[in-house]
């Protein structure tokens, strides 16, 4: 998950979510969305992906095109009562995506269900302030990404190293972002850099 963000569902959160994944992706780097049928995504990713070209007959003017790398595609669910009938796919901005299905985000909500106690049903630890909730879904995501190993990203090892035949990985060690499995000491000791 490269962003998120906490709030009412309105149009400035669909915003929010793109933009941010925006910015720490690159403008035109290739990037995928995969939502549901909430049509704020569909204007947010419009908004925020586009390029400027240089016009032909005059030079001094710009044209603003669409960003080609960048795809949009919806699975909206249709149900009859509580029983889900069919899975409508639209590919509502560019090609549709391989796996339009958000397996791997439904599966992050059941990990952070269990890890959080203010997202299970039925609880006293609640997270009433906006603050607390950003400061607990945050670390639950850094831990999730940075400190636990996961089964499907194991690669195995060329020869066993202390009883071990594969090289447990993170998502952020299989992206490239770490060379190791990180520990709350090393998260909690690393220096802030705050920005201007």
């Amino acid at each position: 998950m490269v962003a998120w963000a906490s709030g009412p569902r309105d149009e400035t959160l669909a915003e929010r979510i793109v933009m941010a994944t925006r910015d720490r992706t690159g403008r035109s780097a290739p990037i995928t969305y995969i939502t549901d049928g909430w049509e704020a995504y569909e204007t947010a990713v419009k908004r925020a992906y586009w390029e400027r070209e240089v016009y032909a007959a005059n030079p001094n003017w710009m044209i603003l095109t669409p960003t080609d790398t960048v795809r949009l595609t919806q699975a909206v669910k249709h149900r009859k009562g509580r029983r889900l009938t069919r899975v409508e796919v639209r590919a509502t901005i560019g090609e549709p995506a391989e796996l339009p299905y958000a397996v791997h985000l439904e599966r992050l909500n059941g990990t952070l269900r269990d890890r959080l106690g203010c997202l299970t049903r039925k609880t006293h630890a609640f997270a009433k302030d906006v603050a607390t909730w950003d400061a607990l879904f945050s670390l639950a995501l850094f831990a999730h990404n940075w400190l636990r190993p996961h089964v499907a990203l194991r690669r195995a090892l060329a020869e066993p190293l202390d009883g071990r035949r594969y090289e447990r990985r993170t998502p952020a060690m299989a992206l490239g972002l770490s060379d190791h499995l990180w520990t709350w000491e090393e998260f909690l000791r690393l220096p802030v850099r705050r920005q201007p």
